[in-house]
């Protein structure tokens, strides 16, 4: 079961006993047998980590209005309350749509797949470039701590 974050608890000495329950009648009887012992007992509920005189006390505190109000997402502490990358952001956002626009541009200016390219248009295999070991026909040695190079010997 998980835990509960809004009961009722009972107060003896000023401290929290370990008696909660979601419901003031469950723990009245609890709670007298306290007192007999402990005058000062109390019950409390909490929620939202602090201590209420009752459930109603703790929903008045959070509907009550903000001194503050309601801030925009972009509100952020400090003198101006705005973000400093701010600029850059929308900066590399417009640099990203423009980059989308073009590639999109291209991709619609392109043939169907079946109907035949214009020679010259696009590059063709031999045209590419291709690495050092094609070209000069030779294989690269493989490293000396790789596994499949083997170690000469000396006698």
């Amino acid at each position: 079961m998980p835990p509960r974050f809004a009961y009722w608890t009972i107060l003896a000495g000023g401290l929290p006993t370990a008696f909660r329950a979601a419901e003031r009648d469950d723990l009245l009887p609890t709670f007298r047998r306290i007192q007999d012992k402990h005058p000062d007992a109390e019950m409390k509920w909490f929620a939202r980590g602090r201590l209420w005189a009752s459930p109603e006390e703790a929903r008045d505190y959070a509907s009550r209005p903000r001194a503050h109000g309601h801030r925009e997402r972009s509100w952020r502490p400090g003198g101006d309350h705005r973000d400093r990358r701010e600029t850059h952001k929308a900066a590399a956002r417009a640099r990203n749509q423009t980059r989308r626009r073009e590639r999109f541009a291209r991709k619609q200016r392109g043939l169907a797949p079946d109907q035949p390219r214009e020679p010259g248009s696009e590059q063709t295999a031999d045209t590419r470039k291709k690495p050092d070991s094609m070209v000069t026909g030779r294989a690269r040695k493989p490293h000396p701590s790789s596994a499949t190079h083997k170690r000469k010997r000396r006698p």
